[in-house]
């Protein structure tokens, strides 16, 4: 034992052991935590996901992407998420020279030490990912941004009648990336947004389980907390349905946010009250638009609708603009019940306002060979009023 060179027993040596692998994890941990924040990573949570859940009774939840906030945001790290959400190209941020910021670590800049480090001189293997990167970059600024829909519950209104008290939930629907110089907006109520619910359910069960929606309160539904949560609640409800592609291509969905408009609309317009008529069926046609639906044959309704509104309000340009969209949209149509109405519409109010019909009359001519009489037809007008709409 007092020889040279002699060492105590393996249990002496257990504890030193056990430090040192300890130290060495802790080390570890912290390198690994500066890493994460070095490339711009989430910070680790100190609780599961789910503990954000604040108020579950009003199903909550606080990880759907794409939605905006009820309240005002405020302070500069929300504004950047916003920017983020919007789909902003990115790219480095302005006067980021001068202030010393290192945008992009690995892009080959040569501002980050960290990035010069690991890269080392050229033909290693960081420079040619940071090359690699660096085509990447430039090819993306080619590349248009993806357009998203955003929902935001702009105001809410307690609305008291006869016999019942709702609140009244004005949405609009927000393109991403661009400005809406006129925006789209629906005015629902909440047993509204519960009948979709409940018939998106019928149908998608799968893809409509992991969505929440608010439940119904038996107290305290018109305070001004209560609206504010459901507002918040159906924004993020209507964002995570447009994020399903089935579920964005659904009849129930897509006529949640139009039907109301045409029924309006098409009531309107059959007691003469083209004015109020042509609002309405403009604000339909915007929705339809930012909803990408504008093959639909209830899109080519609203254009007969501002057709036939423009043209009695003798607003012959506007009217002959929408004849025109529609018959595009009917090109590749050999037939249609609104095609006949359409040419017809079209060589009226070319003639009046100075426009080339003869594309329009060679296919009335065609249809008039091919089908019976454009004498029997109906007009645009008859065929918008009698359209069923269910």
């Amino acid at each position: 034992r007092d020889e040279p060179g002699h060492r105590p027993a393996g249990p002496a040596r257990a504890p030193m052991a056990a430090r040192i692998l300890q130290r060495l994890r802790d080390a570890l941990g912290a390198e690994g935590g500066r890493e994460q924040r070095r490339r711009g990573g989430p910070e680790p949570e100190d609780c599961p996901e789910s503990s954000e859940l604040e108020d579950d009774t009003e199903g909550l939840s606080t990880r759907l992407s794409g939605t905006l906030s009820f309240t005002g945001r405020d302070g500069e790290e929300e504004d950047e998420e916003e920017e983020e959400e919007r789909g902003a190209e990115p790219g480095p941020p302005e006067g980021a020279e001068g202030a010393g910021r290192c945008w992009g670590a690995g892009l080959g800049s040569g501002r980050c030490g960290g990035s010069r480090a690991r890269g080392g001189a050229a033909g290693r293997p960081g420079s040619l990912l940071s090359r690699q990167l660096q085509e990447l970059w430039r090819k993306s600024r080619g590349s248009p941004a993806p357009q998203r829909l955003l929902f935001e519950v702009s105001s809410a209104s307690v609305v008291s009648e006869r016999s019942s008290k709702y609140v009244l939930y004005t949405t609009y629907l927000i393109r991403s990336g661009r400005p809406d110089r006129a925006p789209a907006a629906i005015t629902r109520r909440y047993s509204d947004f519960e009948r979709l619910n409940r018939r998106l359910r019928c149908r998608f069960g799968c893809d409509m389980a992991s969505i929440a929606f608010p439940r119904k309160r038996l107290h305290r539904n018109f305070t001004a907390e209560t609206i504010a949560k459901r507002s918040r609640a159906f924004e993020q409800f209507l964002s995570h349905l447009h994020s399903i592609a089935e579920i964005r291509r659904s009849p129930e969905f897509l006529e949640f946010f139009f039907l109301q408009d045409l029924r309006a609309a098409q009531r309107l317009t059959c007691t003469g009250m083209y004015r109020e008529a042509l609002a309405t069926w403009a604000n339909a046609y915007r929705l339809q638009e930012r909803l990408g639906v504008c093959g639909s044959g209830r899109f080519l309704l609203t254009l007969a609708g501002l057709a036939v509104c423009h043209q009695e309000l003798d607003q012959l340009g506007e009217a002959h603009g929408c004849c025109e969209q529609a018959l595009q949209l009917l090109e590749a149509q050999g037939s249609h019940p609104l095609l006949g109405p359409f040419l017809q519409a079209h060589v009226h109010l070319a003639w009046k306002v100075g426009k080339d019909k003869r594309r329009s009359e060679a296919r009335l001519q065609e249809l008039r060979e091919a089908g019976p009489a454009l004498q029997q037809q109906p007009t645009l007008k008859e065929c918008l009023i009698k359209e069923p709409l269910d």
